[in-house]
């Protein structure tokens, strides 16, 4: 995973963390603009929550940060 995109994906989970609490879930859209500004590094993301981790649409902002920063 691109740095790019692991800093990004433990920055948004720690504000929605923050904001919401512990059992805040988040999509991978969550990471992005609502703009398809970056179709290669959401690609990146969908392809690390679906195919390589097999996530459900939302999870646990939690368990999301936690994966990221194991890798």
């Amino acid at each position: 995973m691109q740095k790019i995109l692991k800093d990004k994906i433990i920055e948004v989970c720690n504000h929605k963390i923050a904001v919401k609490g512990e059992n805040v879930g988040v999509s991978f859209y969550a990471f992005f603009k609502n703009k398809n500004d970056n179709p290669e590094l959401l690609m990146e993301a969908a392809t690390w929550w679906i195919k390589t981790n097999r996530l459900n649409h939302f999870e646990k902002a939690i368990k999301i940060k936690s994966l990221v920063e194991n890798l």
